[in-house]
């Protein structure tokens, strides 16, 4: 073999031995929960499952806890190509896809299995075409639990118990709605100056899912919890559009099947961590209450879901719920 020709081999491994290496560098996850949290260890088996499944032709790095910033930006990252994949709340998905806000609506759904039967069926696949086109390939549907009130030197037994309380809610038109709509002022205090409100006085209440509520700390101070589960939301694993286009497509379909298998055990984890947290609530001296006359509430709930009721990008998917037996 000449010079000539053992330089062009040279140089034609060094290509092969670079697209390889390219191939190979893993994809980055964001996420916002703690490690051990029932998302984190999800995802983290869903990156094992994806390097088996691939023969590590598709490798994924899941960065928790917020280290790569908080929600806000890393929707941002997401969209530029920054960050591959991220598992996020509804808020960002329903921006892109404003049909999605009908999920969001309070005492609509009966429980989270009612909720999944939908998203798991043809009404989930609508949203992830329409997500697809907003920039989201949606691989599985996590379980962003059901929001309950807790207060302070307060205990809730029906809707006008509501009246003058100050409640800490997220900034959204539908969470500030709903508190108003029940006599009450909501507060907007940044979820991690949740504990700080508590302690200050500044709140009487706040609303969240029960492994956020014993997981912040907010047990340990709000010992009055009133269990609505007025809002029962999903989350979702998802990968940019952009992102999804570079895999081929016996591995697309390889990911979907991860994504679906880490979606079943996210779960089953988060049930777990229900009754876990509860039994910690219960030993800590909280005192649980469940709301006995359910109409009531969503009759004070009219304006809000006529709102969305006379509203073309949702008024479907609202019909779809109501089809499949609210409560």
């Amino acid at each position: 073999m000449n010079a000539s020709r053992k330089l062009l081999l040279a140089l034609w491994v060094s290509l092969v031995q670079a697209a390889t290496c390219q191939a190979q560098a893993p994809l980055k996850l964001w996420n916002i929960h703690p490690d051990g949290y029932p998302v984190s260890v999800a995802l983290n088996s869903f990156a094992e499952d994806v390097k088996k499944i691939t023969d590590s032709r598709v490798v994924i790095e899941v960065f928790s806890n917020g280290v790569l910033g908080d929600q806000p930006k890393a929707v941002q990252m997401v969209k530029s190509g920054e960050v591959e994949m991220a598992e996020f709340g509804l808020g960002p998905l329903s921006q892109e896809v404003k049909s999605m806000n009908a999920i969001n609506l309070p005492f609509l759904f009966a429980n989270a299995e009612q909720m999944f039967r939908l998203l798991d069926g043809a009404m989930g696949n609508q949203f992830k075409t329409r997500l697809e086109a907003g920039g989201y390939v949606v691989l599985g549907w996590y379980d962003g639990g059901a929001r309950s009130f807790y207060c302070v030197n307060k205990k809730l037994t029906g809707p006008r118990d509501f009246a003058g309380l100050r409640i800490r809610v997220q900034s959204t038109d539908i969470y500030l709605e709903l508190v108003k709509l029940l006599g009450a002022t909501p507060v907007a205090v940044p979820y991690k100056d949740v504990l700080a409100a508590f302690e200050s006085g500044k709140i009487d209440c706040a609303e969240n899912n029960l492994p956020s509520f014993v997981s912040a700390g907010h047990y340990k101070f709000a010992k009055n919890v009133f269990v609505t589960e007025h809002v029962i939301t999903p989350e979702a694993l998802v990968m940019s559009t952009k992102q999804w286009a570079k895999i081929a497509p016996a591995d697309q379909a390889k990911l979907r099947e991860a994504g679906q298998r880490s979606a079943l055990l996210m779960r089953q984890l988060w049930q777990k961590r229900v009754i876990e947290s509860r039994e910690i609530a219960i030993k800590s001296g909280v005192k649980f209450e469940a709301p006995t006359e359910f109409g009531a509430y969503i009759s004070r709930m009219k304006p809000l879901h006529q709102k969305y009721w006379t509203d073309p990008a949702t008024r479907t998917e609202l019909m779809t719920i109501l089809a499949s037996g609210i409560k």
